[in-house]
Order: C-alpha cells, then sequence, then structure tokens
C-alpha cells in the first residue's frame, strides 16, 4: 500500500490478506498484476466469509446479481460477489476493527468508497492494549472521497448504453482493451443534453417533445431493471 499502512501492520507482527469471491487462480493474479505487497485468498463457495460470520466476527453482504460480468467469461463468483469489508482480529480472536459496506443506493450498491489505510490502521493501533472489548461495527469510517448520487451513477451507466439502456462498466483484465471510463461518459452525456437543447432552439418544439417522450419510453424500462436489480438494503443482516 503506499500509504506506508501496510509495512507499518508487518512492523507490528501483523498481516495482511485480501480476500475475494473469485478463485484462487484469478486471486493470486490479481495480486501479482496489481502488484499489492500482500497475499489474496479466493474463496468462490463463502467458506471464509460464512465461518468469519458464524464466529461474530463480521458478516460482509454479497450481490448474488453478477449481470456485469456476464461479457467476462473468465470471471467466477459461483456463489455471488462479496460487497466489500475490513477485519482485524489479533492471535486471539479478539476483534480489533471491522467495518462493511451495507449496499445501499447512496454508495451506488456498493460499489463506491472504502475507509482509508491510514484510518483503519489508526483505529487498529487504538485497540492494541490487552484485554481491550471487541470493537464495534464501523458505521462511519473516514472515506477517500463522496460517492456520486445515484442519479448521476444511473445517468453514466445509461450513457455508457448509448442512453437507450443501461450498462454497467465491465471489469477488466490484465491484457484486455481498456474499459470505458466514467469521465468519457461525461462527455457524452454533455454531448447528448446538447443535442437536445438545440433541437429544442432549432426545430418545432411539438416534434422534439414528442421525440424526447419517444426516446423516454425506450430508456425507462433499462432504468427501472437497473433500480430494481442493484442492491438497496437500508437494515438487516446479510
Amino acid at each position: 500500500m503506499k500509504s506506508g499502512a501496510l509495512d507499518a501492520v508487518r512492523a507490528a507482527g501483523g498481516e495482511v490478506f485480501g480476500l475475494t469471491s473469485e478463485p484462487q487462480s484469478l486471486a493470486t493474479e490479481a495480486s501479482e498484476a496489481w502488484a499489492l505487497g500482500y497475499p489474496c485468498v479466493g474463496d468462490p463457495h463463502h467458506e471464509i466469509r460464512d465461518a468469519c460470520q458464524d464466529r461474530g466476527w463480521l458478516g460482509v453482504f454479497a450481490n448474488e446479481n453478477a449481470g456485469h460480468l456476464r461479457r467476462r467469461p473468465w470471471a467466477s463468483h459461483p456463489k455471488g460477489y462479496f460487497q466489500p469489508g475490513v477485519l482485524a482480529i489479533n492471535r486471539a480472536g479478539r476483534v480489533l476493527y471491522r467495518w462493511r459496506c451495507r449496499p445501499l443506493r447512496q454508495n451506488m450498491s456498493g460499489a463506491g468508497q472504502r475507509p482509508t489505510p491510514q484510518y483503519v490502521w489508526a483505529e487498529i493501533q487504538s485497540r492494541l492494549t490487552p484485554n481491550t472489548a471487541n470493537a464495534a461495527l464501523d458505521e462511519a469510517p473516514e472515506f477517500a472521497r463522496r460517492d456520486a448520487p445515484w442519479p448521476l451513477f444511473v445517468a453514466l451507466l445509461l450513457a455508457h448504453g448509448w442512453f437507450l439502456r443501461p450498462r454497467a462498466f465491465p471489469l477488466a483484465r490484465l491484457g484486455d482493451e481498456p474499459s470505458a471510463k466514467p469521465q468519457r461518459m461525461f462527455r457524452r452525456m454533455a454531448v447528448f443534453a446538447g443535442a437536445w437543447v438545440a433541437a429544442f432552439a432549432l426545430l418545432p418544439i411539438a416534434w422534439v417533445a414528442l421525440g424526447l417522450v419517444a426516446w423516454a419510453a425506450v430508456a425507462a424500462p433499462g432504468v427501472v431493471a437497473l433500480h430494481r436489480q442493484f442492491q438497496h438494503i437500508p437494515q438487516g443482516e446479510p
């Protein structure tokens, strides 16, 4: 980690592991391709996830809908993919820190931000004293940035689908062609909006309005399906 948190954890006698719902072959590939500096463990059948939940350490949400992965035949999540989470425990099994992403529309159904490494390490350090109680679930961690509002997120996916149907951004793999970037979608949205403004200014308003209604009728089913597909779990356990 560029933040120095990984070195600090190891200097304190700890270790960092990444856990993914991909098989071990892809977990190892990711660790090497991204030069993470720590091992990644594949848990495609959620055995480690379930063990952490059964022990009362951390219950991580998982999404069984992998629609945006279907165009990537190499991706493999047999029981669904994990939502992000962070768990720190000592050798005695005492919880030093825990956070999990609750998928909401406010955080793009979990596709958004994570706690900063510096913040997490500082929280862990504050609980290294012996006999400290298990850390409570962190409900308000420090994030590096804010998530995009849900309407903007939907608009970006709609722009990626050329304004006909929302299309999720695909996962890229080392050697793949560069995937679509949100920055390009902002430009696409600006051109799309500008075209409608120009049409209203130059063409008969009634005809342009009819065209806008027709476009909305075409795009609406996809937007409704996206709204239902993405997780929104305001309360409850995984």
